[in-house]
Formats: structure tokens, C-alpha cells, sequence
């Protein structure tokens, strides 16, 4: 197992110099089922470490940049009606995958926030009266920047 591990952070080390810290608390999340919240100014690596990651696990990856007009349905997805059949169809958002990299999520409201909060604790989205497992493995990584707090909202404690 660890020469694989090895294997597996020489392989990220190619597109990510000089963050063997992140590297490691992305595994760590990634192994253990677990999410992790990234302090850091723009500019750190972090979405090229994720990327790297998927690429080197072949995981889906999908970025989100929050923002204080993104809606709860902008990342979990909704019901749309389709005119053709008369009926409503889901569509899926973009949390709908295996690495997900929630970048700024302290910028957007406490809606959109509580949205991503039922995948993280129960691995499940509901949109409109259905619930829908999300694949295993599931990391969020989420990152927020700690200088500029003007137009941020405060992260829920759990």
C-alpha cells in the first residue's frame, strides 16, 4: 500500500510543486470519507491539485466558484420541465461527481451553503421528492480566502 501512496503522490507531484501538506490532507479526506476546508489566498494550487488528483485516481472533477448569486439548484441541480413529454426531468448539478472543489464557499449565502451540507454529512441530494445517492469517492474540498472577508458569509459551525 504505501508504494502505491508513493506511486500515487510522485504522480500529483508532477503538476504540483512544493504542496506535499495539501497533497497529504487531500488524500487524508479522500481515504477516510472526509471533506476539508482550505484557507489560502487565490493562487496556492488548490484547483491544480484536485485536478491532479482525478486525473492520477481518473475521478471526476467538477469546480464550482461561489458566488453571492449562486442558487442551492447551481450546485445540487433541479427538477425542468420538459415540453415535449409534459413531464419534469432532473437534472443533475454539479456536485454529481467524485471530486468537487467549492471554491470560495464563503461567499455565498447560507442557502447555497446548506445545500452542499446534506452531500457532505449523508452522501445523498434531494431534488424536489427524490433522493439521489453521490458515487463513492466523494471529496469536497472547499476553499476560502481569509483577507478579504467584505461581501463573505460566515460558515454554519458543523
Amino acid at each position: 500500500m504505501k508504494n502505491k501512496l508513493s506511486l500515487l503522490k510522485l504522480e500529483i507531484a508532477k503538476q504540483v510543486i512544493g504542496h506535499s501538506d495539501m497533497v497529504d490532507a487531500l488524500l487524508i479526506g479522500l481515504f477516510t470519507d472526509g471533506h476539508i476546508l482550505l484557507e489560502g489566498v487565490p493562487g496556492l494550487a488548490k484547483t491544480t491539485a484536485v485536478n491532479a488528483l482525478s486525473q492520477a485516481l481518473n475521478l471526476n472533477f467538477k469546480r464550482v466558484q461561489f458566488t453571492p448569486d449562486l442558487l442551492p439548484s447551481d450546485i445540487i441541480g433541479a427538477e425542468i420541465y420538459d415540453v415535449k413529454s409534459g413531464n419534469f426531468k432532473i437534472k443533475h448539478g454539479p456536485v454529481f461527481t467524485n471530486l468537487l472543489l467549492a471554491d470560495e464557499i464563503n461567499r455565498a449565502p447560507a442557502k447555497v451553503q446548506s445545500a452542499l451540507l446534506e452531500v457532505i454529512q449523508e452522501n445523498q441530494v434531494t431534488i424536489g421528492d427524490e433522493s439521489f445517492k453521490i458515487d463513492k469517492p466523494f471529496l469536497v474540498l472547499a476553499t476560502q480566502n481569509p483577507i478579504e472577508q467584505e461581501g463573505a458569509y460566515s460558515l454554519p459551525e458543523a
